[in-house]
């Protein structure tokens, strides 16, 4: 695996259209996003579609990316998890919460090094969500870990989707400050 600065450098050179710079990202990124995805949707035909379809949205949307708001495996992994929920509910099919041997699956471990760089900041970013009200904490988790959308957090929290709007964008505001990225 690439460190976050290589990463953030071959995301650029997507942006501006660079094939050998998606080769490399392809490369060094896709076994984890296939990992992931395999969790969620238990099929590796799925999985692989999945991967693919994300991997098309990294090369359109690659100018999008914002390294100030967060790593690009985290930006990539969102993309393709998404996608996978997407999939699960257009299929109906039972989701991973449901069918706990899916967690089993296994995806290629980070180096020790990498990983002890995303623990580290993981135990950053669970501290400052950690700061953030009790219900703010819910909303946050629920929108980012379980993929919830707005319409089912207004529905949630009985409030309508404006405010859960707000609600997330100032919490995301408040974690930024506390990362020391804004």
């Amino acid at each position: 695996m690439l460190t976050t600065a290589e990463l953030v450098w071959l995301l650029a050179a997507v942006a501006k259209r660079d094939e050998a710079a998606f080769e490399r990202l392809y490369a060094a990124t896709s076994a984890k996003l296939f990992g992931v995805v395999l969790r969620i949707l238990r099929r590796p035909e799925l999985a692989e579609e999945v991967v693919q379809e994300t991997f098309v949205r990294v090369w359109h949307g690659a100018g999008q990316f914002n390294p100030a708001v967060g790593s690009p495996i985290t930006w990539m992994v969102s993309i393709a998890r998404n996608r996978a929920i997407d999939m699960l509910r257009k299929r109906g099919e039972v989701s991973i919460e449901e069918e706990p041997a899916a967690m089993d699956v296994a995806s290629d471990p980070p180096d020790p090094l990498a990983r002890r760089e995303i623990n580290e900041e993981l135990k950053r970013l669970l501290a400052c969500v950690g700061r953030l009200e009790p219900d703010r904490q819910r909303l946050v988790l629920l929108a980012y870990y379980n993929g919830w959308s707005r319409e089912q957090l207004a529905a949630q929290f009985k409030t309508p989707v404006n405010t859960v709007k707000t609600w997330l964008r100032r919490s995301l505001i408040e974690i930024r400050q506390c990362l020391g990225l804004a």
